[in-house]
């Protein structure tokens, strides 16, 4: 099933009032004839059948317009405003106020509440109870045949027009927030149906990443214990070149098995595997320091002291994703700030590389929204991202004008305190 977009609704919306303006054209007729007609009551026909002709030539022209792009609110608010200036012509050419007709103002209201902004929906109910009002002043009188003639008091009147100002004002009031309040709807909903895809995603990157584990397990478990037995081999001992490979293969080996334990990150698992007491600085600390390029990198650690945490390896790997991030886009420097305004955790990773490109910044978060041509790119700030939203918290980033770009993660302090053990 295909997904309704806003552009959509605009068009649907646009498709409707070409048809309830028909419908008025078609009534319009209908009634002028039959009351010039039937009743014999001599009307202007010239200027009432012109006035009902800019109508239809108003939605001859937005045939091809709506087919084309949905309408803006400027271009629905102008459609409108001609719509209520030819009834207002025709009921000044009809008895103005005294014609039972002046209640059609309440529909072009209706519609402006559904279809405009509040502003214009507003602007719409002070017009009709202008022209309203101005009608019950200036207008043509309709001549009537003695049997049908009739005279309206002017208190009465005026409150005609009190009467349609307020229906008016109530009509707008709440269906205005009745939309706002299905506009809201529809975007939480929005944002859930996109929430849950990604979680589905990450579902589907887990099935696959767990199988790659297992598979991947065996054969290096394999070859950190042959390369245990080479290790201690008497000929390779007595090699210094050969010793030194063996113990970087080794080294390689283990590194490999570090990040088949962190495959369940890639799978989703959010929730921390395995988490420790430590402290904030010392987790900072830790994960420069197992980081291939720490070299590159300053830590500006400005809280005043040291910070008691429950770490896992989900926030872990997403700040080395950031590092990670930073050195593939040409970064030779790279800070790593951390602070706590507002009993909120605020890490920034502010580098010297090529930055963002204008077209991913937008899209920050999403899956696969990268630059890199190479197969999975841009999974990384995806997986932060939902990192930080499990734990209540944000992801941001920018460009730097002077070069760079800086990604910020905003944690609640809670999210990561130790609990009171005495509680």
């Amino acid at each position: 099933m295909t997904a309704r977009t806003p552009d959509d609704a605009a068009r649907r919306n646009l498709l409707l009032l070409v048809q309830l303006r028909w419908l008025a054209v078609l009534g319009q007729l209908t009634t002028i004839l039959g009351v010039h007609l039937v009743f014999g009551v001599r009307l202007p026909l010239v200027p009432m059948l012109a006035t009902i002709g800019v109508l239809v030539a108003l939605n001859l022209a937005m045939v091809p317009a709506r087919a084309l792009r949905p309408a803006t609110n400027a271009q629905v608010m102008a459609g409108l405003l001609i719509d209520v200036a030819c009834l207002t012509i025709l009921l000044y050419l009809s008895g103005g106020a005294t014609n039972p007709f002046v209640s059609l103002y309440l529909l072009q209201v209706v519609l402006g509440a559904v279809l405009l902004d509040t502003r214009s929906s507003w602007a719409l109910v002070a017009l009709t109870s202008t022209a309203f009002a101005a009608l019950a002043i200036i207008h043509r009188p309709l001549p009537l045949p003695p049997a049908l003639t009739s005279s309206l008091a002017g208190p009465f009147i005026f409150a005609l027009w009190f009467n349609y100002t307020l229906i008016a004002t109530l009509v707008v009031q709440f269906v205005t927030r009745i939309a706002r309040n299905l506009r809201d709807r529809d975007a939480r909903l929005a944002e859930l149906r996109q929430r849950a895809a990604e979680e589905e995603h990450i579902v589907r990157m887990g099935l696959l990443a767990s199988g790659a584990a297992h598979e991947l397990g065996t054969p290096l478990a394999s070859i950190s214990v042959a390369l245990g037995d080479w290790r201690a081999d008497a000929k390779i001992r007595r090699d210094a070149q050969l010793s030194a490979e063996v113990a970087d293969m080794q080294a390689e080996v283990a590194r490999c098995k570090a990040i088949v334990a962190g495959i369940l990150f890639a799978a989703g698992e959010v929730s921390g595997e395995a988490p420790e007491r430590t402290t904030l600085r010392r987790f900072i600390t830790g994960l420069i320091e197992g980081w291939p390029r720490n070299d590159s990198v300053t830590l500006d650690y400005r809280l005043p002291t040291d910070l008691p945490i429950v770490a896992d390896r989900a926030l872990g790997q997403s700040i080395v994703n950031l590092l990670d991030n930073a050195m593939e886009a040409g970064a030779g420097r790279i800070r790593l700030s951390v602070g706590a305004p507002d009993d909120t955790l605020v890490l920034a990773v502010r580098d010297d590389g090529r930055g963002f490109p204008d077209a991913v910044l937008p899209r920050i978060g999403d899956p696969y929204n990268s630059s890199k041509a190479r197969q999975g790119a841009g999974l990384g700030l995806f997986l932060a991202h939902n990192v930080l939203r499990t734990l209540g918290g944000t992801l941001a980033a920018r460009n730097l004008e002077a070069g760079g770009a800086e990604v910020v993660l905003r944690v609640p302090v809670a999210a990561l305190a130790l609990e009171d053990e005495n509680e």
